[in-house]
């Protein structure tokens, strides 16, 4: 489990690993050294999408943004993540205050189809 108060890297690379020893798929872009000192995300397109894209063949796909405590969407973020959760598109914003949801919801097995 993560410490409430630690760095959205270290939070990151804990839902990393968790997601991947539960079978999960996963994407990251990751940041990129321009120049000394300077560091940016190479988007093509709109800002803002979310940190994580994490796919499962049985459990589905995620769209996940990862916030530290006291950490805010920016309007780019929200934006997507409208889009995406009208798209029907499954879309979190995960705290390490939530890791016993963000467990429950990794491990999740898919719900059996009804006739």
């Amino acid at each position: 489990m993560p410490r409430l108060k630690q760095s959205e890297k270290d939070f990151q690379a804990a839902v990393v690993t968790f997601a991947k020893l539960c079978g999960w798929r996963v994407q990251h872009t990751r940041t990129v050294q321009i120049r000394p000192g300077v560091w940016a995300t190479p988007v093509q397109g709109h800002a803002g999408f979310p940190d994580l894209v994490l796919a499962h063949p049985t459990r589905g796909v995620l769209f996940v943004e990862l916030k530290t405590i006291g950490g805010r969407l920016s309007k780019d973020q929200k934006d997507w993540l409208i889009v995406l959760s009208e798209s029907a598109a499954e879309v979190y914003v995960w705290y390490p205050s939530d890791w016993p949801q963000i467990e429950e919801r990794l491990q999740r097995e898919p719900k059996e189809a009804t006739l």
